[in-house]
């Protein structure tokens, strides 16, 4: 019998400390969380798609300041640990913030958020191009 047959214990030790590397990049990818985000257009709107996946849409933030569409929010580590001793893990968690510049044309009075299943859809109408009305100029003489 191998005297790591013997103590188990002492193998069993070995593996958490093989993975604390792991552990500590896990903490520091935890305090980043930065969603992905879809910009389109169509005639009438532009539209901007962020995947938000396990945020609650209470703790989303949508606003607008200096053209500058910002969305804020916080997607929480809610897990009961019971004894559980993590290797690694990939999921990320944390505040973020995304900002983009509002198109030239886009209008800011009407811009509309809806969150569902985990994706924020924000559309931003296009300010309609006016052309103004035909003014008929005067010509003089002598």
């Amino acid at each position: 019998m191998t005297d790591a047959a013997k103590t188990p214990s002492t193998r069993e030790g070995f593996w958490p400390h093989l993975f604390d590397p792991f552990r500590e990049f896990g903490q520091t990818v935890s305090n980043f969380f930065s969603p992905s985000a879809d910009a389109a257009h169509t005639t009438e709107a532009y539209e901007i798609n962020l995947e938000l996946p396990g945020v609650d849409e209470k703790d989303i933030d949508v606003s607008l300041h200096d053209d500058l569409l910002s969305v804020k929010g916080e997607k929480k580590f809610e897990q009961e640990r019971k004894e559980q001793n993590f290797y690694f893990s990939e999921r990320r968690f944390g505040s973020f913030q995304r900002t983009f510049r509002l198109p030239a044309d886009g209008d800011a009075e009407h811009i509309d958020a809806h969150f569902d299943k985990g994706v924020l859809k924000i559309t931003i109408p296009k300010l309609q191009a006016s052309t103004p009305p035909k003014k008929a100029i005067n010509i003089r003489t002598g």
